[in-house]
């Protein structure tokens, strides 16, 4: 399959937006009811402006584009936000659509965002796919769990890191 990568820009922010919701729909309808989609939904003109704040700033998730220009996937990574993180680079969000999962989309975002270097990330606990490709890219559980809050219907998810690959 044939994509393209490039950082998120403001003009971005509604496709960004409107996809990442929809890679929420497809990655955790199994998990959480439709009132916690219906929620995030209706309140999609306050997303997508919060998400252009973050946009006019600092942040700058990596986009993946379809060969017709469709937003595809998003990732980003960053300083680590733990107090008691296992090393400073966090795996922050990956997301692709479930159309192409499998096409190299999700490796090339991780590969983009992290690179080669020593980088920790959360996954839902009841998340086999993701943690299968975190497996695939050196990422090990570390015996973290925590819970996410009421409004995420307190799934637990588990942490996974790994070391620097290479060098």
């Amino acid at each position: 399959m044939e994509f393209t990568l490039r950082p998120a820009t403001v003009d971005d922010v509604e496709p960004l937006t409107r996809m990442h919701l929809a890679a929420w729909r497809e990655s955790y309808g199994h998990l959480l009811p439709e009132e916690f989609f219906a929620s995030r939904e209706a309140t999609i003109n306050t997303r997508i402006e919060r998400q252009r704040e973050g946009l006019a700033g600092s942040y700058r998730p990596i986009l993946a584009h379809d060969a017709d220009g469709s937003l595809v996937g998003i990732a980003s990574a960053g300083q680590a936000r733990d107090e008691d993180r296992p090393c400073e680079l966090e795996l922050q969000m990956i997301y692709t659509l479930r159309r192409v999962h499998g096409l190299g989309v999700g490796q090339a975002l991780v590969d983009a965002v992290i690179g080669n270097a020593a980088a920790y990330l959360w996954v839902l606990e009841d998340n086999p796919r993701a943690q299968a490709f975190y497996r695939k890219n050196g990422f090990r559980a570390d015996g973290t769990r925590q819970l996410l809050p009421p409004d995420w219907y307190e799934l637990p998810e588990i942490r996974m890191v790994r070391a620097a690959v290479g060098g």
